[in-house]
């Protein structure tokens, strides 16, 4: 089990491997990243459960074409890990609409057993100025 010091580093690559697995629609990989009572909120506030996040991933509704995601902030509390930062993105959605996203980000990892996983994701739209 790893430390409260290894917990940052740990979390930065499950990240890591989460936004990978978004881009190439790896089902498997999110599967065991994604809490069972994940709540996905996305940029236009529609809100996905694990199930619908991952079918729409799987059916390319959700067809991610490259993301950045910047880390700001990593905050360690007890069971639960929250990542501020930045995910900038350009995805297609529903095969036809091409978006770019730029958003602040709040991602809350939760520890799950042995495992860490993610339990909620909310992205704030950045406005262009």
């Amino acid at each position: 089990m790893p430390t409260d010091a290894d917990i940052p580093s740990l979390i930065r690559d499950l990240e890591e491997r989460r936004y990978a697995a978004m881009l190439d629609a790896d089902i498997p990989t999110l599967d065991a990243l994604l809490s069972d009572q994940l709540v996905y909120t996305h940029s236009n506030a529609t809100v996905d459960g694990k199930a619908s996040y991952l079918a729409k991933v799987a059916d390319k509704y959700f067809d991610y074409l490259d993301i950045a995601h910047p880390e700001e902030q990593l905050i360690l509390n007890g069971s639960a890990v929250l990542v501020i930062g930045r995910m900038t993105a350009r995805v297609v959605v529903e095969g036809k609409t091409q978006r770019h996203l730029n958003n602040r980000t709040l991602t809350v990892w939760v520890r799950e057993g042995e495992a860490w996983r993610v339990a909620a994701f909310q992205p704030t739209p950045i406005p262009q100025s």
